[in-house]
């Protein structure tokens, strides 16, 4: 992320499931969500330099085993690497990131143990780890949009520009000991 390069700022991406299971998910080939992406969501990736596609994978996945997947990576110290690789799979390559064979191959694309991954969204080892993030996310810091940053103190619902971000981060680490931090526990 442009805003905090060169400072020593740490950036941990957390799960957060906008249509969580049994809600709903999108399909693709509705003409409301091509025009909300021809009209939005392209338009701003383009202009932040993101390649992006509208998934045509059918009604879209549930996450949950995706974010799963992701406290398994972050307990291997590869969280980061997992959640960006997870969305350029998804929103570039198209893939289902429901499926658990999916997955594995990802996983494993970003030198994860396959079988261990496997055997860990299998058994459904971190769901309850999935939980406890979410119920954080939607309870105990009230975040209903995405993307929404924790930056120190301040809760900055939607897009800003880099220079927007930058301005809130210089503020936070102005008033702060220099260092920002947040994780699933807070900040």
């Amino acid at each position: 992320m442009e805003a905090i390069k060169r400072k020593d700022i740490q950036l941990e991406w957390m799960p957060f499931e906008l249509r969580p299971y049994p809600n709903k998910t999108l399909k693709p080939e509705e003409h409301y969500l091509q025009s909300t992406w021809r009209q939005s969501v392209y338009p701003i990736a383009e202009r932040m330099g993101i390649d992006i596609v509208l998934p045509d994978v059918s009604p879209q996945p549930y996450t949950h085993l995706a974010f799963e997947g992701y406290q398994y990576a972050k307990e291997k110290g590869k969280g980061n690497e997992y959640n960006d690789h997870m969305l350029r799979a998804f929103f570039q390559r198209g893939l289902d990131i429901g499926s658990i064979e999916i997955l594995t191959m990802l996983a494993e694309e970003i030198g994860l143990d396959k079988i261990e991954y496997r055997d860990a969204l299998e058994t459904r080892k971190y769901k309850e780890a999935h939980q406890q993030a979410l119920n954080h996310a939607y309870n105990e810091v009230d975040i209903t949009a995405v993307p929404t940053f924790i930056i120190g103190d301040r809760l900055v619902p939607g897009m800003r520009s880099k220079e927007a971000l930058e301005q809130i981060i210089n503020s936070e680490m102005e008033g702060s000991d220099g260092g920002l931090s947040c994780g699933v526990d807070g900040c």
